[in-house]
């Protein structure tokens, strides 16, 4: 299986997708404006504290306030306290210096250990989703390629993935023989074959993170205030996902392409030639085949195979996925058999589904009824099969006796919503546009507007496939005789991502050209 990485970057935000096999199986866009994300670490202030839920509200410099649950707190929660305690003065905050308290109880309250005002330390653990903050513990880790460094912990532990013994002896011998001060880790499944020297080069790195973060924390801001900002999600991907079957890395800006270069120099450098630089006019997208794939995928209805479709809706409460055969050619299969290959093609789609839109909390799946038990496991052991590709961490249940399937995964990010649906960029909506036929010569007064009075010699004009198809027809092609009158700089594009009269200029920088004053036909 070949893993591309593709991210378009545009000025406002950042698309990423994740194709297996040429197939898009994960997408993502986020905001070029700082965010929260899942990792960061702030210093911030107690602001309420609700006995009735246990928990208390923290002021993180989101507009709605984090949540902390007493069971967020950590086991570990006063030695952190007395330790931080000691930022005052010139004192330094060093390692060396925790005392190992104590541990919370299971069963105690939220206000025996904080009161408002009282400054904490937080690592945001869920996003903000739909109206509520972010969700915070006190317990603090940093993700490393192959380790989670685990400050005021002095415990080693190795992935549960590791199933080799020996294995499991070595990499734990490993990094306790490291004798971090008042620090553990946790050995991740990537880790399995991995050197001595690389295991311990990490670790030291990962110390010397934490060592930054403490002088951040003596930096004495006004409350709240970041003292480490978790990776980009590219970054994420590559230090979480990046194995042998990861072939390529495309990215069309060139200093995030530098930026992800120098990552993977970092962690494998024999690997940093997989990371391209895209500089060509044509959308990223579209060149790799994925507009038209993110177009397709992220509708209510979404199609698989010979007819059969899912219908998805989200809740706030949950997922709902109803599988239907649709239309199916008639053939000497049996109704059993047909529902039993129906639900084995769905459940690739809808793992499919569940990493792309990245669907968290209760997923509830309607399959087609089957009689048959041995039917029943062999679909539910194939969905536990196609899921294991799926990094977050997620459980499949067998199916009920209403024929459901039910699927709980984490949930740390609001799910990815594309609305697939176009307004129309000439009417805004309203319902009615002028006689289609004019585009083109509308184009034309454009390109005219352009290159005389705007001055452009080197410009790009992006069209809809079907108007490009359409204008490059016969000979002499429309384009062919825009270009002897205009110029052989001048070039016409298809972007598969604009609606049908949607069009725009670019120049010879990648900047849009705005044509907005220009006149119009009446």
């Amino acid at each position: 299986m070949e893993s591309k990485l593709i991210l378009d970057v545009q000025d406002s935000q950042i698309s990423i997708a994740l194709a297996e096999d040429g197939k898009l199986v994960e997408f993502s866009r986020e905001s070029r404006v700082a965010t929260f994300s899942v990792g960061n670490i702030y210093v911030a202030k107690v602001k309420k504290i609700m006995p009735g839920l246990n928990s208390a509200f923290i002021d993180v410099g989101f507009e709605k306030e984090g949540f902390l649950h007493y069971l967020d707190l950590g086991l570990n929660f006063s030695t952190i306290k007395d330790f931080l305690s000691k930022n005052k003065g010139s004192h330094s905050l060093n390692m060396k210096d925790v005392r190992f308290l104590e541990e919370l109880p299971k069963d105690d309250v939220v206000s025996s250990y904080l009161k408002v005002g009282d400054t904490v330390l937080v690592q945001v653990v869920k996003e903000p989703i739909s109206t509520k903050g972010p969700r915070l513990s006190t317990e603090i880790s940093i993700a490393g390629r192959n380790l989670v460094f685990m400050p005021f912990s002095n415990k080693v532990s190795v992935s549960t993935k590791i199933k080799a013994q020996s294995e499991r002896t070595r990499l734990r011998k490993i990094v306790a023989g490291a004798k971090l001060q008042n620090c553990g880790a946790i050995i991740r499944t990537v880790a399995e074959g991995k050197s001595d020297k690389e295991l311990l080069d990490e670790l030291k790195s990962l110390e010397q993170l934490w060592n930054t973060i403490l002088d951040k924390i003596q930096s004495k801001k006004d409350t709240p205030y970041l003292v480490y900002e978790e990776l980009s999600r590219a970054e994420s991907i590559l230090r979480d996902r990046l194995n042998s079957n990861f072939d390529q890395i495309v990215v069309n800006d060139r200093a995030i392409y530098e930026d992800l270069y120098s990552y993977i120099t970092q962690i494998e450098p024999e690997r940093a030639d997989i990371v391209k630089f895209y500089d060509d006019t044509l959308p990223i997208f579209d060149v790799y085949n994925l507009t038209k794939q993110i177009k397709s995928s992220f509708g209510k209805i979404v199609p698989f195979k010979k007819g059969a479709y899912l219908v998805i809706e989200h809740t706030e409460a949950l997922h709902v996925i109803d599988v239907n055969s649709g239309v199916r050619n008639k053939n000497s299969k049996d109704q059993e058999d047909n529902a039993y290959e129906v639900n084995m093609a769905a459940v690739e789609e809808v793992a499919r589904q569940v990493r792309l839109r990245d669907l968290g909390g209760i997923i509830i799946i309607d399959l087609i009824d089957m009689r048959l038990s041995e039917h029943k496991q062999a679909v539910y052991e194939h969905m536990c099969k196609v899921m294991e590709n799926d990094a977050t961490k997620h459980n499949v249940l067998p199916l009920s006796k209403f024929g459901l399937m039910q699927i709980t995964r984490q949930r740390v990010r609001p799910a990815t919503v594309i609305d697939t649906k176009e307004q129309c960029p000439t009417c805004g909506g309203a319902g009615s546009i002028r006689y289609s036929l004019l585009f083109i010569d509308l184009l034309k007064t454009k390109i005219d507007w352009v290159r005389h009075q705007l001055k452009y010699r080197k410009f790009t004009l992006f069209v809809h496939p079907f108007v490009y198809a359409y204008i490059k027809q016969g000979f002499p092609s429309l384009v062919f005789k825009l270009r002897l009158k205009y110029g052989l700089f001048f070039k016409i594009l298809p972007n598969q991502s604009f609606s049908l009269l949607e069009y725009k200029f670019v120049d010879k920088r990648g900047e849009e050209i705005d044509v907005s004053d220009s006149r119009e036909m009446a």
